[in-house]
């Protein structure tokens, strides 16, 4: 029985183990968690998507094995040995390990150390938001300019050459060579043997000699017409050929509203920018097709970039139905609700001219959550004012808004993962 092998020739870069790094991270998935928590609580949000060192204790790392149980008669000789005589009975080491210690330091340099290794950007990352999606994201129709993948759509004659495929080009060329010269080379084969029968005749005859003269002819016109037979032709050539489908696409758009005003003091305002620096990571990784739109306000909103967004100081008075009115415009205008899932997130510190409050919940619940599939609401202080009232009663109305408090760095990542956790943890 002819044993068979099986090569598999997938690219895996550089790192030719990467199997088995990922069957280790399943394995350990739980310390692996624990690292990136505590990673979390150490960093700042800018440094988020370094990677991190994970320790795990030795003890986690054993492997079962056999051993050999007590009984039997056995005898050994130790190196060395002054003390013990043939029969004694030499008693185990207290604290077990042979010596070692139980694990515990000693002063002799010898110890059980953790095994530690590294987790890449990527796997940090990926630990870090697995839980967490965009609620209620829905595939929308079509757009307009509709994305395009492309898929193998077997051979074809022309092509780019770098399409070329080799093998079955010369599989082509060899089928050709068999097809054009199957007959002549049999004919060949005929007229060889033929002539080897003539040569054993009379050759004074002139009826043999003629025929000897014909079949050597025969003979080398078969054999020009073979060697004419190119060995690879324009019509053996065979190109990959790759076809252009249109694929539905899931297209989101997330707006970020931030109080910019003189009552959004450096700590308010670097927990807000925390909050959506958060989201903007968590967005940019998850999605590659989705828009996220900047808008400050204090009395007047304005679309800004990252940059500008997350830098630039403001001061003056608070009117948050400012940046709603806008968020609507530039939802009528650019990301119509057929074609886009748009999804809203809100900071501020709660403070807001008096009768504009009444207005912004208004706003949210005839005009923006209507376009919305989900809307969050972040306040930075602890005291409730007039916009955490209005807001409160439409929470309780409108399923998809949610509102959170954080007051403190540290309840940054947590109310952003209660906002924005999987519907199936959830539940």
């Amino acid at each position: 029985m002819a044993l068979q092998q099986i090569i598999d020739r997938r690219l895996s870069g550089k790192n030719k183990s990467i199997g088995n790094r990922e069957r280790f991270l399943q394995r350990h998935k739980e310390q692996v968690r624990e690292a990136v928590r505590r990673a979390v609580d150490g960093r700042g949000i800018r440094d988020l998507q370094r990677g991190e060192d994970v320790h795990i204790p030795k003890k986690d790392l054993s492997e079962p094995v056999f051993g050999h149980g007590d009984g039997g008669v056995r005898e050994v000789v130790r190196p060395g040995n002054t003390e013990h005589v043939k029969g004694d009975r030499v008693a185990k080491p207290k604290g077990g390990g042979q010596g070692q210690g139980g694990g515990q330091a000693s002063d002799s340099g010898e110890g059980d150390d953790d095994f530690v290794f590294h987790l890449s950007r990527e796997e940090f990352m990926q630990v870090f938001f697995e839980d967490l999606a965009l609620p209620n994201l829905e595939r929308t129709q079509l757009a307009d300019t509709p994305e395009w993948k492309t898929h193998r759509a077997g051979y074809t004659g022309d092509g780019n050459p770098t399409n070329l495929h080799i093998v079955r080009s010369m599989r082509g060329a060899l089928g050709r060579r068999i097809a054009l010269g199957t007959d002549k080379r049999r004919e060949l084969l005929e007229l060889e043997e033929r002539l080897a029968m003539l040569k054993h005749e009379n050759q004074a005859d002139h009826e043999v000699k003629r025929m000897l003269l014909e079949t050597e002819a025969r003979i080398n016109h078969l054999r020009q017409r073979l060697k004419a037979i190119p060995f690879l032709d324009p019509i053996d050539l065979r190109f990959r050929n790759r076809v252009r489908v249109p694929v539905p696409t899931s297209r989101a758009v997330m707006f970020c509203l931030m109080d910019v005003s003189g009552s959004m003091d450096e700590g308010r305002k670097d927990l807000s920018k925390r909050f959506f620096i958060l989201l903007y990571l968590f967005l940019t990784r998850h999605y590659e097709k989705i828009d996220v739109v900047f808008i400050r306000h204090h009395t007047q909103a304005q679309e800004v970039d990252e940059q500008n967004f997350f830098h630039a100081t403001e001061t003056g008075g608070t009117v948050v139905s400012s940046a709603l009115v806008l968020m609507e415009e530039i939802i009528q205008s650019r990301y119509p609700r057929s074609e886009w899932n748009i999804y809203g997130a809100q900071a501020s510190d709660g403070d807001n001219w008096h009768h504009d409050s009444g207005r912004c919940r208004e706003l949210l619940a005839d005009k923006i959550l209507p376009l919305c599939r989900y809307f969050a609401y972040v306040q930075v202080a602890e005291q409730e004012q007039n916009l955490w009232d209005e807001y409160s009663k439409l929470s309780q109305e409108v399923r998809h808004f949610a509102m959170r408090k954080a007051t403190e760095v540290s309840q940054i990542y947590p109310v952003f993962r209660d906002l924005f956790k999987k519907e199936s943890s959830a539940k």
